[in-house]
């Protein structure tokens, strides 16, 4: 009997192949853009981003919402970034609210200047990843400039909306509900359901990230399909995060006050690794959609 007999199990196989060598492409190019150094400058410039910009965020929402409970929702947000550690950048937020009156004028211009370092360098980061593209799509400096503080703007009606909706889920956390003539506990269902928003919230930040800072379009499945793929690689990878720093890990006893940075900057660079290999994967989609330049016509 021969393997056109079994069209199933051929099709299958051609499938796995195909997919494999598109593994290794996207892993090739991705070697080849330098992605690790890539990553290892976008988490850098993303830690010193995290704290000023939630700090922003904060003393703005600070006049709408207590604030301790918009902390409590940046912890749990946090906690998404960097398992296990998210307390410790929450209580360093908290004692700059605790003396935001000493910061001046040129803090707060200082501040929005860090706050916007991250995103800048992941739309630079973006153009060596999409680098097949033609030279001539170029965003003029204005657009560029202006995204960074849009995106901040973004993240604080994010966090005002979470915060609201968790209060409202706390407040249910106490009642039952009638179901089908039964009476059902909340109790214990609040927490899951604000897990369920965050990776939401993950899968929308991702996805506007994949669409808005490559130059020139981006089809919206594409970008979609890219961050849930990287927001479900992620939680796989943050939970054996967790579990390694509580049960294996030395960084305490390595690095002492520093280990909280250091975690910190090695789980935003497993983060920043994963979005980055999502770019490469909507690029290599991309660059087989792009039809290949014509050549030039012979001399008459």
């Amino acid at each position: 009997m021969t393997r056109d007999d079994h069209p199933a199990p051929a099709a299958a196989h051609g499938l796995l192949r195909r997919a494999c060598d598109f593994v290794l492409i996207v892993v090739r190019d991705f070697q080849r853009n330098q992605g690790l150094l890539l990553a290892g400058a976008v988490a850098y410039y993303t830690l010193l981003s995290i704290v000023p910009m939630l700090a922003l965020i904060l003393v703005g929402l600070s006049h709408f919402i207590p604030q301790e409970q918009l902390i409590q929702t940046v912890a749990r947000n946090l906690e998404l970034l960097v398992p296990g550690y998210a307390e410790s950048l929450a209580s360093q937020v908290r004692g700059f609210l605790a003396r935001r009156h000493l910061v001046g004028v040129v803090g707060f211009l200082i501040m929005m200047f860090f706050s916007s370092m991250a995103f800048s360098v992941v739309e630079s980061t973006m153009a060596v990843i999409f680098s097949h593209r033609k030279a001539s799509q170029r965003r003029p400096f204005f657009i560029s400039a202006i995204i960074p503080y849009m995106y901040i703007l973004l993240l604080a009606v994010g966090f005002l909306l979470v915060t609201l909706i968790s209060g409202a889920l706390d407040a249910l956390e106490s009642r039952n509900v009638l179901v089908l003539g039964y009476d059902v506990s909340l109790r214990g269902y609040t927490r899951f359901l604000f897990y369920l928003i965050g990776m939401l919230g993950m899968v929308i930040m991702l996805t506007s990230l994949y669409l808005v800072m490559p130059v020139g379009h981006i089809s919206a499945r594409h970008a979609l399909v890219g961050a849930v793929t990287a927001a479900l690689l992620w939680e796989g990878i943050r939970r054996i995060l967790v579990w390694y720093y509580s049960k294996i890990s030395l960084v305490n006893l390595i690095y002492g006050s520093l280990a909280t940075t250091v975690v910190a900057l090695l789980s935003i660079e497993v983060a920043v690794i994963i979005l980055l290999l999502g770019a490469q994967v909507i690029a290599e989609f991309d660059r087989r959609q792009t039809p290949a330049p014509k050549p030039p016509a012979p001399p008459a």
